[in-house]
């Protein structure tokens, strides 16, 4: 049985499972990702994805969706 982990709580701090991460292989293509691309690169596209973010219509949330 794998280990269940919520990831986006656990492990704020580091990964707490180590070698034993069910994520590693989304590590490597994070770390070749900032190995590979120029910091002007990156910043460029955070400002698209957030200029993408403010003209999207609002997206309404009701509270038994939550």
């Amino acid at each position: 049985m794998e280990n269940q982990i919520n990831c986006k709580e656990a492990c704020v701090n580091g990964c707490v499972l180590g070698d034993k991460c069910p994520n590693l292989e989304y590590k490597e293509v994070a770390s070749k990702f900032i190995e590979e691309t120029p910091l002007d690169k990156m910043i460029e596209m955070a400002e698209a994805a957030r200029l993408k973010k403010l003209t999207e219509p609002p997206k309404w949330v009701f509270p038994e969706d939550v």
